[in-house]
């Protein structure tokens, strides 16, 4: 697994701030299978008939992390959480960001389901060694949105080559293709779970991940004890 580390001033107002780990090598990346395809129509219609009686806030994971880009000094009206921009689509009927990428579908479906943000990376286009961050005034990549996204202040990946990604849009730059052979996942993982349950649930997402795409998986939780991984 690349390098990643979690820079120490996201403790000092996150003490308990936590990201999930994943690398993939060897996979195969595909159209999505009917039988994932089906699965997720019948996720997207229970959301949206929840959100026909509720807010978005009917949902802990929205809430939760507005509340951490509050804490982090974002404004959660303005720069929203990619897992609540995935909601919003949902409650206005547009359904999931159509994909024929299998690897893209389910990141989306992981993400709404266990309501957290997730990054998916192609692993051969970050350089050297990966650090968790809030950015600085150069910080600024092409996103997957279309637009140059400026990164000051806001929490974002760095690697050598500068800013490719955060918990409200990716890069160009580090996109999963259906060429990709390796991937990095980052989980954005809620402050509130428990290190045991954020094990788990990383474990958990990287096996269903790889039951879909074969390859190989490796997991790990970083934390404020276990500031970086290999």
């Amino acid at each position: 697994m690349i390098p990643i580390s979690l820079h120490p001033s996201l403790f000092q107002t996150v003490p308990t701030f936590k990201i999930g780990c994943i690398s993939y090598t060897s996979v195969t990346i595909d159209t999505p299978p009917q039988e994932l395809q089906g699965r997720i129509d019948l996720f997207q219609k229970t959301v949206e008939l929840d959100l026909e009686e509720h807010p978005l806030t009917y949902y802990e994971g929205v809430k939760e992390w507005r509340q951490v880009f509050k804490q982090l000094g974002m404004d959660p009206g303005r720069y929203r959480p990619s897992h609540e921009a995935l909601f919003r689509r949902l409650k206005q009927g547009k359904g999931f960001p159509s994909s024929d990428s299998s690897a893209i579908m389910l990141n989306n479906f992981f993400s709404a389901y266990y309501q957290i943000p997730i990054g998916l990376y192609d692993s051969d286009k970050l350089k050297e060694s990966v650090e968790v961050r809030l950015g600085k005034e150069t910080d600024e990549y092409e996103g997957l949105n279309g637009r140059i996204n400026h990164m000051k202040g806001k929490l974002t990946n760095v690697d050598h080559q500068g800013a490719f990604g955060s918990p409200i849009v990716d890069s160009k730059r580090s996109a999963v293709t259906p060429e990709t052979e390796n991937i990095l996942q980052l989980l954005y993982l809620p402050p509130s779970l428990s290190t045991d349950d954020a094990n788990d649930l990383t474990e958990s997402i990287g096996e269903m991940f790889r039951q879909i795409h074969s390859g190989y998986v490796k997991t790990a939780v970083l934390t404020e004890q276990q500031p970086q991984t290999h």
